[in-house]
């Protein structure tokens, strides 16, 4: 069987690498995930990754200290995550190469557009660390950039819900999911899918984004071989 989806950006949270310890890394949950996606790439799709930090720092959240120091601080957290799935995609057979957008000659490639190209072209699962390299900026809005970069059929955005909902369905009983959307309505209605700049940045380039739930991670197979999960976010 065919991915519907032939080259994809997979944007997984920090906390989701945490799974119930919420803070570091709990190997089981990293292992299940990164399961699915040597699933999706042994059916031929080319993986790209994006990965949060929150698991470890969140720059936003540093009280007192200067942002642009605690955002530096979140983009070696991501650099610890992306660390980490490389090594268990590695001991489950995977190729693997991880660029930081902060250079770090010693552990990663430096971001370069077309060597990332060039490695997902060879069946290589390229991981992205460090964000934008840039302070004030999320790592939806690092996920929304590379996707576009890289010529991405679809931005795959793993949740801890399943879909995007009008409002907090942890909270709410009567919050109504929706099965489609576009970038207007999430930006417009302030719906807290993902930040404004990545939304726009989406909107503004034509980017499919697929929200759906991680809980189950072989969900990310699901999406790429075309599954009716999660909700639909394009401005087409």
């Amino acid at each position: 069987m065919e991915p519907k989806y032939k080259r994809v950006l997979l944007k997984v949270s920090g906390e989701a690498l945490a799974g119930d310890n919420k803070t570091g890394l709990n190997y089981d949950v990293v292992t299940e995930i990164c399961k699915s996606i040597k699933k999706c790439s042994d059916a031929g799709a080319q993986v790209a990754v994006v990965v949060g930090g929150g698991n470890f720092w969140r720059g936003r959240s540093s009280g007192a200290m200067d942002r642009t120091r605690a955002d530096h601080m979140g983009m070696l957290a991501t650099t610890m995550n992306a660390l980490a799935l490389a090594d268990v995609l590695e001991s489950l057979g995977c190729v693997v190469r991880v660029q930081t957008a902060l250079q770090m000659a010693a552990i990663a490639e430096p971001y370069i557009r077309n060597r990332a190209v060039r490695h997902l072209d060879k069946g290589r699962i390229v991981i992205f660390g460090c964000g934008t390299g840039n302070p004030f900026f999320s790592t939806d809005t690092a996920a929304a950039l590379r996707s576009v970069e890289i010529d991405a059929d679809i931005l795959l955005k793993a949740t801890l819900v399943d879909g995007v909902y009008d409002k907090d369905p942890h909270k709410y009983d009567d919050a109504k999911k929706y099965e489609t959307l576009t970038f207007t309505q999430v930006i417009g209605e302030d719906l807290g899918v993902m930040d404004s700049t990545a939304a726009a940045m989406c909107r503004d380039n034509h980017m499919k984004m697929l929200v759906f739930d991680l809980s189950r991670p072989d969900n990310i197979y699901d999406a790429v071989m075309g599954a009716n999960i999660g909700t639909v976010v394009s401005e087409d």
